[in-house]
Formats: C-alpha cells, sequence, structure tokens
C-alpha cells in the first residue's frame, strides 16, 4: 500500500468537510492534495464551508445541486464525471451506500446512486465529446465515511482541534441543529447530554455544544472507546478488499 497524491471527498452536504476532516487534514499536512466538492450547499452556507476547510488545509468546489431535484439523469452524471476527471483524485472518499438509503436526510439516497454511477463512467469514453479537454480517470480507491459497518479507522486525534475549530464554522448547521434537537430530545435529556444546557442562550451556541458532545461520543467509540489504539478516530469503510505487500500492524 503507498499514500495517495491526491483524495477528493464528495460531499453531499458542506458538514461532510468536517466530518471527514481529520483524514483530509494529515494528508494535506503530509503534503498531499486535499480537496472536496460539495454537492448540495445554499449560496449563503458557502463563505462558512470554505472557511471550515481553511482550517483543514482543503480546497472545496461547489456543485450547483438543488435539494429536492438531485437524480441521476444525465446531465447530472456529466457534471460530476467532469469534477472527477478535473480533480484526477487517487482515492476518493463519500458517503456509505448503506447509511444513505437509511438516512432521512433529504437527498441522500439519489445522490449515492448518482456519485457511484459518476465514478464507473469517469473511468469510460463517457461524455468525452464534452470533455473533450479530459481524459478519463479511474478511480481505484474509494472510502465510504461513518459507514454502518466500518473496515478501518484513522486517528485524527493530533488533528481534533482543527476540526473543532471547523465545527465552529458552520453556523447555519449549527444554528439549524440547535432548532431540530429539541425536537428529538426531552429537556431532561439534552441537560444531561450538554453541560450547562440551560444557560444557553441561542440557537447557535445549542446546536454548536450538542454537536461537540456528540463528535467527542462519535470519535471516541470509533477510537478508545473500541479498545483501539487511538483516542480519537474517524470510522471508514473501504470499498472491496486492503492489497497488501505485507501483513502490516
Amino acid at each position: 500500500m503507498r499514500s495517495p497524491k491526491r483524495i477528493l471527498l464528495i460531499a453531499v452536504y458542506g458538514m461532510e468537510v468536517v466530518e471527514c476532516g481529520g483524514a483530509l487534514a494529515k494528508h494535506a499536512q503530509s503534503g498531499g492534495h486535499a480537496a472536496a466538492h460539495v454537492m448540495l450547499s445554499r449560496e449563503t452556507s458557502r463563505p462558512e464551508v470554505r472557511a471550515a476547510a481553511e482550517h483543514l488545509g482543503v480546497s472545496v468546489t461547489f456543485g450547483d445541486f438543488r435539494s429536492g431535484e438531485v437524480e441521476a439523469d444525465v446531465a447530472s452524471k456529466r457534471a460530476l464525471v467532469r469534477v472527477i476527471r478535473e480533480q484526477r483524485p487517487d482515492v476518493v472518499i463519500t458517503q456509505d451506500p448503506e447509511h444513505s438509503f437509511h438516512d432521512l436526510d433529504p437527498d441522500r439516497r439519489p445522490a449515492m446512486v448518482l456519485i457511484l454511477e459518476s465514478l464507473a463512467l469517469a473511468a469510460r469514453d463517457f461524455a468525452l465529446d464534452e470533455h473533450h479537454d479530459l481524459a478519463p480517470h479511474p478511480v481505484p480507491t474509494i472510502y465510504y465515511m461513518t459507514p454502518h459497518h466500518p473496515n478501518c479507522v484513522v486517528d485524527v486525534s493530533d488533528v481534533w482541534d482543527l476540526k473543532e475549530r471547523a465545527m465552529d464554522e458552520l453556523r447555519s448547521q449549527m444554528t439549524f441543529s440547535g432548532r431540530m434537537f429539541p425536537n428529538h430530545y426531552r429537556q431532561e435529556h439534552l441537560r444531561r447530554m450538554v453541560p450547562g444546557w440551560d444557560d444557553l442562550d441561542d440557537d447557535y451556541a445549542r446546536g454548536r455544544e450538542t454537536h461537540r458532545v456528540l463528535d467527542r461520543v462519535t470519535h471516541l467509540h470509533a477510537g478508545a472507546g473500541a479498545h483501539g489504539r487511538f483516542a480519537f478516530a474517524e470510522a471508514y469503510r473501504l470499498e472491496g478488499k486492503f492489497h497488501l505487500d505485507t501483513l502490516v500492524m
């Protein structure tokens, strides 16, 4: 196995940039190119995603997909194939197919089909009439983020503070979460989950502090909580098999 030169995250929403931010930041710090393409992001949210990406050393671009209208049609495939051929990644990170079909966030299910179709078509002679300046590009390695059934984890303990600062920037998402969490959890549960819940006086603060707790739990569960070698870890699932020259520790 060798380290990739170029990693591309294909994200549906902007928060994936931070959710995968540990792996992306470590790749950037090692001298590799870390990029993200966000399919769905409102114009008002894009500066926040860019600011989050800057903390992590990630370059970010945005698609023109519209919420509730994502489909795996020919025009959408052409748009996403162009991104893949322009970026020419060695590794793509994207959402987990199993997770996306169980997740009730809108657009994740059609987006997953579109992403996988585009990854396949990027390697073939699809749309070469339109992309005459771009050669086909096969993506040899795909990792699925936050999977139900991970088969590897990445140590993000040393870049945890970067992930936290990046998440701070996503004010629109945190504000939305701050409004939604009280609809999902009873007040007494939120008081037990989030230190000082009753003292948080706006939706951004409520959303951010709840995410802070949930993020710590999630990453500790993938790391130290799973009797692993790392304190904080991001969980991934490699598509296919690991191909090793020798067994590794």
